[in-house]
């Protein structure tokens, strides 16, 4: 299964068939079987004609429109009534106070169990690069969550171990693209802005897998729940965070795939640095790679990809909702 990526500016999608054809100018772009995608997602002006819109209505495929850069407007939902009532269960779940801080307090174990074996892989392969602190630090929060008793607390350890963690995330990319510490609106710089940009993309697949699995996006754990705000999407990505995002990003600025010259400064917002058009396409292609590579699940033992990974953590969240389950557990690689 894949998600359908509409970058090309002025093109349509259509259907014809079982298949999905993209086409500008009279050309053909492109053309994928229908059954096989999952996922659309809408960069700008693209057109989509009506026989495409019942389609992924009536397969409850997620749409989701974008601007051009990235910006999220929308998506296009289907009827999902037949979910009311794992849904209220979920609210029950959210509301419980110790149900709720001990999956929030697993799911940031989770990240930054990641987020240091990220730095441990690095550290072995650069040995003098100075990161042996950060990882030690990281531990040492992983032991200050697991004792957090509220949810303000693992807030407030998170985002010490994101300030240790991306400090330490500075020193491993080779190139020197004015990146300091994380800043999010806007992205000031180019490291900032493919962040920002891949998170964004983590955070619409994780919306997909809750909508398969049937429960609300807008309700999480971790996250608190406010107007538009997909909160329990929210939750999903954070373990998979460094594992899909980081990497990318670590890949195309290590290896020169982007460089100072992909990115410029926004025209519609001050201060904000944005991926030029053709380096959006370049980003996509490996972040797409990234979610398609194929592991075997650490708690299952499937030869799963990194998108059906998201799907499971959500499925193991609706059996706790439910009862079926017990305890949550992260997602950790090694």
């Amino acid at each position: 299964m894949a998600v359908l990526y509409l970058v090309e500016q002025g093109a349509g999608l259509h259907k014809d068939g079982d298949v999905f054809s993209v086409t500008k100018d009279g050309v053909t772009l492109q053309r994928i079987p229908a059954a096989k995608v999952e996922q659309v997602v809408i960069f700008g002006n693209i057109n989509i004609t009506t026989p495409v819109i019942h389609y992924l209505l009536d397969q409850g495929i997620d749409c989701v429109f974008c601007s051009s850069t990235g910006r999220y407007h929308g998506r296009l939902f289907s009827t999902e009534s037949k979910y009311g009532l794992l849904r209220q269960a979920q609210l029950k779940a959210t509301e419980n106070t110790d149900t709720r801080t001990t999956i929030a307090r697993l799911m940031v174990k989770g990240k930054l169990a990641n987020q240091r074996t990220l730095l441990m892989r690095y550290a072995r392969e650069e040995p003098t690069m100075p990161l042996d602190g950060p990882i030690e630090a990281l531990h040492e929060a992983m032991d200050r969550a697991e004792k957090a008793r509220d949810i303000g607390s693992l807030l407030g350890i998170e985002g010490y171990a994101g300030n240790i963690y991306y400090g330490a995330l500075k020193l491993v990319i080779k190139q020197d693209l004015g990146f300091h510490y994380r800043v999010r609106r806007p992205p000031r710089d180019p490291v900032n802005s493919l962040l920002s940009f891949g998170y964004t993309l983590l955070t619409y697949a994780a919306q997909a897998a809750v909508r398969v699995v049937g429960l609300d996006p807008f309700i999480g754990f971790l996250h608190s729940t406010g107007y538009s705000k997909p909160s329990l999407a929210l939750d999903i990505i954070e373990e998979f965070r460094p594992l899909i995002v980081d990497s990318t990003v670590l890949r195309v600025l290590n290896n020169n795939i982007l460089t100072s010259e992909s990115f410029e400064l926004s025209t519609e917002r001050s201060g904000m640095v944005k991926l030029r058009p053709e380096a959006i396409r370049t980003f996509l292609h490996h972040y797409e790679e990234r979610v398609q590579t194929v592991i075997r699940h650490p708690l299952t033992g499937e030869q799963v990809d990194y998108r059906r990974c998201l799907e499971l953590q959500v499925r193991q969240l609706a059996r706790i909702i439910t009862g079926q389950q017990s305890v949550y557990q992260p997602f950790i690689t090694r």
